[in-house]
């Protein structure tokens, strides 16, 4: 009895031992479980991250859930709707057709301050339009440096400007006079470049400020986290879209009043959506372009038209060392530095009528 009672005694220990065994959790589970927390991690980081740098929807004007459509337009081959403003003389009796090409955070409506009288006198009929995605011209989901080039020349031939005309263009809008020179030659009559954006000189970007240096980096090397660069709050975004005082000259503060009392269409320009307009304007203007400005050939071989290119010496916002740099490259430009002028200078009193006297007449006049 005792033996038997010993039996069950000792089967009964090993029984517990495995009961106490079987409770203990595996070791070789433990990493598994990290493993499936790490993925779980890393999946909802990668879905978190690509939420935030994606940009909102655009709001396409016209749309049911987008601003209203108050501007003449001209519907693109492309389905797209460019939107322009008409000043001057008719058309019917202008004896010059200008299409004004506007710079970063502005419209249609920031047209090249031409006088009346001159107008008049020269006979000018006067162009300006939104870039894609500003104002009222829908978005390009597919914007280069040379898609506003032919939307230009579209523009100019639905309005009915004939073979040839001319260009001018500010800033960012300079910029898309480079593509004209290049891609449209044959349709121009004459070319003017305002403090032009050209990413072909590194000196003049080291010109910038740190926060446009990075914004700069950004959109040429990595162009899909333009939106995010510039929205997110860690680091400085772009000086231009953040308007940082420190970018205006002396020269510009007293001009910028005219640049910024703009109330009636303020709320315009980026109504569509910041992306669309200001974000893809760096990241085509600092982008890859597929040709180099510095390789342009002269459209006007036999001096029947003319470019100029115009530059402030004090510019803090588009570098004077690639205007300069172009000019040497590019003999036929006929290059105007202006002395104690910043980037504002196209709205000084009386500068936008020698400028466009001297395009159209030439500079004896």
């Amino acid at each position: 009895m005792a033996a038997a009672g010993r039996k069950v005694s000792a089967a009964s220990a090993r029984s517990h031992t495995r009961n106490k065994m079987s409770k203990r959790p595996s070791s070789s589970s433990s990493p598994a479980i990290l493993k499936n927390l790490s993925a779980i991690l890393l999946v909802g980081l990668a879905a978190w991250t690509y939420r935030s740098i994606q940009p909102p929807p655009p709001k396409i004007c016209g749309s049911p859930e987008g601003p209203p459509v108050t501007a003449s337009r001209i519907k693109l081959k492309d389905g797209r709707h460019l939107a322009y403003l008409e000043s001057g003389v008719p058309k019917e009796k202008a004896n010059y057709k200008i299409i004004y090409v506007h710079g970063f955070y502005s419209c249609r409506h920031d047209t090249l301050p031409i006088s009346q009288q001159v107008l008049e006198e020269l006979g000018i009929y006067l162009v300006s339009f939104d870039r894609a995605g500003y104002g009222e011209s829908d978005p390009d989901e597919k914007k280069t440096e040379k898609s506003t080039p032919l939307d230009i020349e579209e523009l100019a031939d639905q309005l009915g400007f004939g073979s040839k005309f001319y260009v001018i263009g500010f800033s960012m809008g300079g910029e898309v006079i480079w593509g004209c020179l290049k891609y449209i030659p044959h349709r121009l009559a004459g070319a003017a470049l305002l403090a032009p954006v050209a990413n072909v000189s590194k000196a003049a970007w080291d010109e910038q400020l740190l926060p446009d240096q990075w914004a700069v980096r950004v959109a040429h090397h990595l162009p899909w986290l333009t939106y995010w660069w510039n929205t997110q709050k860690w680091f400085p975004a772009s000086s231009v879209i953040a308007v940082r005082p420190e970018l205006f000259s002396p020269g510009d503060l007293k001009v910028l009043s005219k640049f910024i009392s703009r109330p009636h269409y303020q709320d315009q320009i980026l109504q569509q959506g910041e992306y669309n307009s200001l974000h893809r304007d760096m990241m085509v203007g600092f982008g890859h372009w597929e040709f180099d400005p510095t390789d342009l050939e002269n459209p006007f071989p036999n001096g029947e038209g003319s470019v100029h290119l115009w530059h402030g010496a004090e510019d803090r916002i588009v570098s004077v060392i690639t205007s300069r740099y172009l000019s040497q490259k590019l003999p036929w430009v006929r290059y105007h530095e202006l002395q104690d002028a910043g980037h504002m200078f196209p709205l000084a009193d009386g500068m936008a009528d020698s400028m466009v006297q001297s395009l159209l007449l030439g500079d004896d006049k």
